[in-house]
């Protein structure tokens, strides 16, 4: 994993976690190597450039700190919080997948993160009997304490979604909290 478990990364340290997340050539396993190696984002951040110098590569762009400030500042004032890795309202079962992502943007209750989950996906087109099936299915878990998790696609993931938003659902967004798709899911 590459970081250690704290209750919650300062100001600084979530800031230098998106830039070094956002700088070029780096996914969540060469983050969790730097961070392994180094020790901090910070430090990382630090070492990137002469990493590339040796390893014979063009120079690599690091994600400037305005750019990152701008995008956390973004974040904040639309409810969405960068929860990190090595933090405890990461999901656990999350923590345990290889290449976790190292920051997930998350809006809504943290605490839902915590419970227990179960994934509902599906067809796209499903046929109206496939949905209604899915919802009552979606409806049965969280009524025993489930919290469903789905995409946000048409078809069986809405109404998954559609059913269990009293007892707790998180969609999964591909296109992140700025693109959501299908737009008859925004609401």
């Amino acid at each position: 994993m590459g970081a250690r478990e704290t209750n919650r990364l300062s100001d600084d340290e979530r800031l230098d976690w998106l830039r070094l997340i956002r700088s070029e050539n780096v996914g969540p396993r060469t983050f969790h190597s730097l961070l392994a190696h180094y020790g901090s984002a910070r430090a990382a951040l630090a070492a990137l450039p002469d990493l590339a110098r040796r390893g014979g590569g063009r120079s690599v762009r690091v994600f400037a700190r305005d750019e990152a400030e701008r995008e956390l500042d973004a974040a904040r004032r639309r409810g969405i919080a960068l929860v990190a890795l090595a933090e405890a309202d990461y999901p656990a079962r999350l923590k345990t997948i290889d290449d976790a992502p190292p920051l997930i943007a998350v809006r809504g209750t943290l605490a839902t993160l915590q419970r227990p989950m179960i994934a509902v996906v599906g067809a796209r087109n499903a046929s109206a009997a496939g949905v209604k099936f899915a919802e009552r299915l979606a409806r049965a878990f969280g009524d025993a304490g489930f919290v469903v998790v789905s995409g946000l696609a048409r078809g069986i993931d809405a109404g998954a979604h559609r059913a269990s938003l009293a007892t707790g659902t998180v969609a999964v967004l591909a296109g992140g909290h700025e693109h959501i798709y299908p737009r008859q899911n925004i609401r």
